[in-house]
């Protein structure tokens, strides 16, 4: 997403090479499989699964890997431990990071997240160190095309019970509450919209700049390192890059 969009940063995004793309995947399948473990195999009584079914269409996971995870999930081979556990920190500069993991071994986890951490000039913190400084958010992304019109885009939007609508250079990017994400998401599917991102976000309430060279190294690494860990899912950080 355009670095200009208003909420386009809270996220590190990387290149989508074949082999990230392939490690997408593989994440997005341990989400689809803890959904289905916390409320079963049907969307449409599980909002979960539902929410993590439009993350995998909005990032082209094959329809026939996102059922090939619920049904992992559903049959007999679904006695693997995974949890979800989110760590909080700072980065160099205090940029606030939230990490969060699916893993099988929270032991490994936590190590592998401190040491990223403490490589790259951050400290791993206490649970809540830095998450009252997020809000949490649905968030839409659409991207840009031109037979889009902007202003019916946001009409459709905010029919569809969008709190907020920010037209990026190369995006449209809608927010809505929490609740209100999954009915917004189908409003706007029905109506043809297909979407770079559809996922509940963890938006900042502010942002931190960094100008020292060597801050901008560090944080630049100690992103790609937790986006790079296998039990690594999402990365959030108020980071104004």
């Amino acid at each position: 997403m355009s670095g200009h969009s208003k909420w386009a940063n809270i996220k590190h995004k990387k290149g989508k090479s074949d082999a990230q793309k392939a490690k997408v995947f593989t994440k997005i399948g341990r989400e689809l499989q803890i959904a289905v473990k916390s409320g079963g195999p049907d969307p449409e009584s599980n909002s979960k699964l539902k929410d993590v079914i439009a993350k995998a269409k909005a990032a082209n996971m094959p329809n026939d890997n996102i059922q090939r995870s619920i049904k992992k999930a559903s049959g007999d081979g679904a006695s693997e431990n995974i949890e979800e556990i989110t760590y909080e920190g700072y980065g160099p500069g205090g940029v606030a990071i939230i990490v969060e993991t699916v893993t099988d071994n929270r032991n490994r986890t936590a190590a592998d997240v401190r040491h990223i951490f403490d490589k790259f000039g951050g400290n791993l913190g206490s649970t809540g160190c830095v998450s009252f400084m997020f809000d949490q958010k649905g968030l839409i992304v659409i991207e840009r095309d031109d037979d889009l019109d902007e202003d019916v885009v946001m009409m459709d939007a905010l029919d569809a019970g969008a709190q907020d609508f920010d037209p990026g250079e190369d995006s449209f990017e809608i927010l809505t509450d929490p609740a209100d994400f999954s009915q917004v998401r189908d409003a706007l599917e029905s109506k043809g919209y297909t979407f770079v991102e559809a996922a509940v976000s963890k938006i900042p309430q502010n942002y931190t700049t960094l100008e020292q060279e060597k801050q901008l190294e560090q944080i630049e690494k100690l992103l790609d390192g937790l986006e790079d860990n296998d039990d690594v899912m999402e990365v959030w950080h108020n980071w104004e890059s």
